[in-house]
């Protein structure tokens, strides 16, 4: 197994964690908000869930199964948090498209709600970018 195989099974790990935030007792607040930052519906799971099992996949067929899920995984997430950074929302759910704009923010809910598609998306481009040995 290479190491981009690795990496999309770790990859797998990490977004059936993520699926599994709002079934963890003590992990939402009143407002349903996973560590009082964000906030995921069954359309989020639904979506983490499908990425998490396009990982598996990737990384059990081949190595350029695997590069070809973090090229195109990492450019998603990444845009997807810019995108929310910027906006309030991001594209991946829809977001953008039914609420306006909340405007650019620098508060810490504002970087850390957008935090993990960032450096999800930003490893996996690295990853392709860096470590890419088959």
């Amino acid at each position: 197994m290479t190491t981009l195989q690795k990496i999309a099974i770790g990859y797998f790990m990490a977004l059936m964690g993520a699926a599994s935030l709002n079934y963890i007792p003590g992990l939402t607040d009143a407002d349903g908000r996973a560590f009082g930052i964000f906030a995921l519906d069954i359309f989020d799971d639904a979506l983490h869930v499908a990425s998490a099992l396009w990982a598996l996949a990737a990384a059990l067929i081949s190595h350029r199964a695997s590069r070809m899920f973090l090229l195109i995984f990492g450019a998603l997430y990444l845009g997807d948090g810019v995108f929310g950074f910027f906006t309030g929302y991001g594209y991946l759910d829809l977001g953008i498209f039914t609420n306006a704009s909340e405007g650019m923010s620098f508060t810490i809910f504002r970087i850390l709600a957008n935090l993990p598609h960032i450096a999800l998306g930003g490893f996996a481009l690295l990853s392709v970018w860096k470590l890419d040995r088959a």
